[in-house]
C-alpha cells in the first residue's frame, strides 16, 4: 500500500501557535519533506521530534517530487511543511500536492495556522467574500495585477514581501487611489503590528521588516 502524504500547517512566527495534532503527526511519518531544513530542525527541536529531513522548495527541480512520490508508493508516511503556515497557499507545495493527487495517493490535511486566516480574524472590513491574490509579482504581471485590484470592487488580500511593501504602497496610491488599508506586518512575533488607515496616511508609518499581508479595501462606485 502507498504510504499517506499529510499537509501539516505549522507556525507563522510564534512557535508555541502548533497544534497537538500537528505535533502527533511530524512524530508519527517516516519522512518530512520541508522548505529549509534548519527552520523546520528548530521547531522540531523544541519538541524533541528527531526525523529525517528531505528539502523541498521553489527552487528544486522536478526530480525531488519525483523522488517524494517514489517514497510514497513504496509506503512511506510523508509530511509536507513550509517554512511558515500552510503548506499549498502561496508555496511550491502545490506542485506536489497535485503530483499526489495523479498517482493516487492519499493526502491528509493537518490545519493549523495561515497568515490569511490570521489577518481575516482582526480585521475591520467586511470580509464575507473577498479576493485573495497570495504574493504579488515582483516585475512580469505586477501592473496588471495592481489594475486588477483597482477594479476590484471586493477587498483584495495579499502578500508582500519587505524589499517592496514600501514600493507596494506608492503604486497602490498610483493605480487605486487612496483606499482604506490594513498591513500586518511579522504577524504573531514579538513585534507583531497592525496599520490601519488610508493608504497614504500607512505608507510612511510602515517598518520595513518582515513579511507583510495587506487587505485592500474595494472599489466603491
Amino acid at each position: 500500500m502507498s504510504g499517506k502524504l499529510y499537509i501539516v500547517a505549522t507556525p507563522i512566527g510564534n512557535l508555541g501557535d502548533i497544534t497537538l495534532r500537528a505535533i502527533e503527526t511530524l512524530k508519527s511519518v517516516d519522512v518530512i519533506a520541508c522548505e529549509d531544513t534548519r527552520v523546520t530542525s528548530k521547531l522540531l527541536a523544541r519538541h524533541e521530534i528527531k526525523k529525517t529531513l528531505i528539502s523541498y522548495h521553489q527552487h528544486s527541480k522536478a526530480g525531488r517530487i519525483d523522488e517524494i512520490v517514489r517514497r510514497l508508493l513504496a509506503g512511506d508516511d510523508i509530511a509536507l511543511v513550509s517554512d511558515a503556515g500552510t503548506p499549498g497557499m502561496s508555496d511550491p507545495g502545490k506542485s506536489l500536492i497535485e503530483k499526489a493527487i495523479k498517482e493516487d495517493i492519499e493526502i491528509v490535511p493537518v490545519p493549523g495556522p495561515s497568515t490569511l486566516a490570521t489577518i481575516l480574524s482582526v480585521s475591520a472590513f467586511n470580509l464575507h467574500e473577498f479576493v485573495f491574490l497570495g504574493f504579488m509579482p515582483s516585475k512580469k504581471g505586477r501592473q496588471t495585477k495592481l489594475k486588477e485590484i483597482a477594479g476590484e470592487k471586493r477587498p483584495v488580500i495579499l502578500f508582500e514581501s519587505v524589499h517592496r511593501i514600501k514600493k507596494l504602497m506608492s503604486e497602490l496610491l498610483e493605480f487605486v487611489g487612496d483606499r482604506e488599508i490594513e498591513v500586518g506586518r511579522e504577524l504573531t512575533k514579538k513585534f507583531e503590528t497592525i496599520y490601519r488607515g488610508k493608504i497614504s496616511e500607512v505608507k510612511d508609518k510602515i517598518v520595513e521588516k518582515g513579511e507583510f499581508v495587506v487587505i485592500i479595501e474595494g472599489k466603491n462606485d
